[in-house]
């Protein structure tokens, strides 16, 4: 490997046969990222039957989704094609759009092999390397170019199912336990309380939070999971998070976002960066005085006014929320009502999980109960 976890830290690939790499050379977190987020993408496209995407940093999805619609927001962030709703490609553009501040700099995952246009378009996006069960003629050759022929491009034998049983070693510790295998499909209720649409979103949320460190929560919408909370120590700041993150998604949509000045000579990632700040109000003076000179007195004044902010947040609805572990409080419920969600998806078995059912019926959200944890560290 290129390095370990950092640098200063030598790795190597002791044992065991993974994807090949047919372009760059993995550091540890690159080839960590690699092989979980294409276990997320392939489970995701066989619970499915849809091309799915995953866009990975860090060891944790910063998005993930199927194919289907790209709106008119990302359609002209990303410069694609609207009518594109049905490829490989629609489904890493909706996985990227979802977080594109924390996607910079990730590693993508494809369930299906790399096609010409989605090639064409990793080229356009800051990422340091793919993941794909094969490559069409000509696409290997096309991403290699990329970061002065340092892109990592990796291929995967997608009949490759990884071992019964995993081993890791921490500090000198050897642990060996069984691989988490049990199909999210067969513990979703088929009693009428999840419709297709809602079904499908949790499906890809299960399969989600399976690769994602816990703790963890995915909200998602229409096959793309919008926002992602991980790694927290409680689950309301999952929540929380996730809450965020969605609400954040939804508010770039609205026009004084979508529609902010175009500023000659800026970059595709700063302008989102800018929207982003603006959308969560999450500017520093200092950039809220660069903000102004570049986008103008109105685009200005309207950072300090919350009451759009709310009436739009107040109309994102029909989101479907997955924990990998039960919700042990009511406040969990009440965190994601505020952002949009209609169906919880969980394993169930708190001592106070008919308090968060109860909550969860007070706002007309359908509480399903799987029984399944998907803890992943």
């Amino acid at each position: 490997m290129r390095y370990g976890m950092n640098p200063h830290q030598a790795a190597a690939i002791v044992a065991g046969h993974g994807p090949l790499t047919l372009n760059g050379q993995p550091s540890m977190i690159n080839y960590l990222d690699a092989l979980n987020a294409f276990e997320l993408v392939r489970e995701a496209d066989e619970a499915t039957g849809s091309p799915a995407a995953a866009s990975f940093k860090h060891v944790s999805p910063a998005g993930a989704a199927l194919a289907g619609p790209v709106d008119a927001t990302a359609a002209r962030i990303w410069r694609v094609d609207e009518a594109d709703d049905g490829g490989l490609l629609s489904a890493y553009v909706r996985a990227r759009d979802a977080d594109p501040k924390s996607s910079f700099g990730d590693v993508v995952a494809l369930s299906r092999p790399v096609n010409q246009v989605t090639a064409e378009f990793l080229r356009t996006v800051i990422c340091d390397g793919v993941i794909a069960p094969g490559f069409e003629a000509g696409t290997v050759g096309l991403l290699a170019a990329k970061r002065g022929g340092q892109f990592l491009v990796l291929e995967t034998d997608p009949r490759r199912r990884p071992p019964a049983t995993e081993r890791r070693e921490v500090h000198g510790v050897t642990i060996e336990q069984d691989r988490d295998t049990v199909p999210v499909a067969t513990v979703l209720p088929d009693d009428g309380a999840l419709n297709a649409a809602s079904r499908a979103d949790a499906l890809l949320g299960l399969v989600t939070l399976r690769y994602t460190q816990s703790n963890s929560v995915a909200l998602v919408r229409g096959g793309a999971a919008i926002g992602v909370g991980a790694g927290q120590q409680n689950r309301v700041d999952c929540v929380r998070l996730a809450g965020a993150k969605a609400r954040t998604w939804w508010l770039r949509r609205h026009p004084f976002v979508d529609d902010l000045p175009v500023v000659g000579g800026m970059g595709r990632q700063d302008r989102l960066n800018w929207q982003i700040r603006f959308a969560g109000q999450e500017m520093t003076a200092a950039q809220l005085r660069e903000f102004g000179s570049l986008f103008g007195a109105e685009a200005s004044s309207r950072y300090a006014d919350a009451t759009w902010r709310d009436e739009w947040t107040a109309t994102l609805s029909g989101v479907t929320m997955t924990s990998d572990g039960y919700l042990p409080f009511r406040d969990n419920v009440e965190h994601a009502a505020v952002a949009g969600v209609t169906t919880i998806v969980e394993p169930g078995g708190s001592a106070r999980s008919s308090e968060v059912a109860d909550c969860a019926a007070a706002h007309g959200i359908a509480h399903v109960q799987t029984g399944l944890r998907l803890f992943h560290h």
